[in-house]
């Protein structure tokens, strides 16, 4: 289903009028040259689906739940002082199962009313297309704030939106990035906040004793890890993460 779902949405963004009115995109052109030769050319087209499919990865990043994720993942080590563990690479796994965990629903509905559809050639190209896009506008008009859609209608002078499903994707896409990343760091500023006052305890009894010579950092990274342990830190982070994008 992942191949299929990615080759679709590259078709997605291609999409245009000229498109509709093709039945494919056509590989290499042929023409006969001088001398009996023959020229090579390659399409317009091929090199556009080419850039689409060098930007999808960044694209559906931008579209799903993983920069809410890595970014509250990334605070979190930065609140626990332990540097570099976990390393960037386990981040980026946890980040990327727990957005397929996550997305799954939507993935699941553009495959059953778009992709198989399609394959089996019982809808066009074009009305795929269109019914792909509703999974994914659905989520992000949940998680998307009012404010950061108005901000930018107004920007782009957009004066009116019919209702929130005909909110176009050139507004939806950076008021969805925009809400997120405000959303990220309100979480991770509640999880700074024990951490914290960890330091500032550990500080504070420092400097009573006239030990201003060693870092508290060192004294309170125990401590940190000790309660991150004892409250079970990873299951609270990874089950609030994923219960806040449940869609009401």
């Amino acid at each position: 289903m992942g191949a299929r779902f990615i080759l679709l949405l590259s078709l997605m963004l291609l999409a245009s009028p000229t498109l509709a009115q093709t039945a494919g995109i056509p590989a290499l052109n042929v023409t006969g040259g001088a001398a009996s030769g023959q020229t090579y050319s390659v399409t317009l087209e091929i090199l556009a689906l080419m850039t689409v499919l060098t930007l999808l990865p960044a694209i559906l990043l931008m579209m799903t739940s993983f920069a809410r994720i890595i970014i509250v993942l990334a605070i979190l080590r930065q609140a626990l002082g332990t540097q570099s563990t976990p390393s960037n690479q386990i981040i980026l796994g946890l980040a990327l199962f727990l957005t397929l965990f996550i997305m799954s629903p939507v993935l699941q509905q553009v495959n059953d009313t778009a992709v198989e559809p399609y394959l089996q050639e019982q809808v066009s190209l074009i009305d795929a297309l269109k019914i792909a896009t509703g999974p994914f506008k659905t989520f992000m008009l949940a998680q998307t704030r009012e404010t950061d859609i108005q901000m930018f209608a107004d920007i782009a002078g957009v004066e009116s939106i019919d209702s929130p499903q005909a909110t176009p994707m050139r507004l939806l896409l950076p008021a969805f990035v925009t809400s997120e990343l405000k959303t990220a760091f309100q979480i991770g500023f509640l999880i700074f906040i024990p951490f914290v006052i960890i330091d500032l305890v550990v500080a504070s009894v420092l400097m009573s004793m006239g030990m201003m010579m060693l870092s508290p950092l060192i004294i309170s990274l125990p401590f940190k890890l000790m309660l991150f342990v004892l409250v079970d830190g990873w299951a609270l982070v990874m089950g609030t993460l994923a219960s806040s994008f449940l869609v009401t």
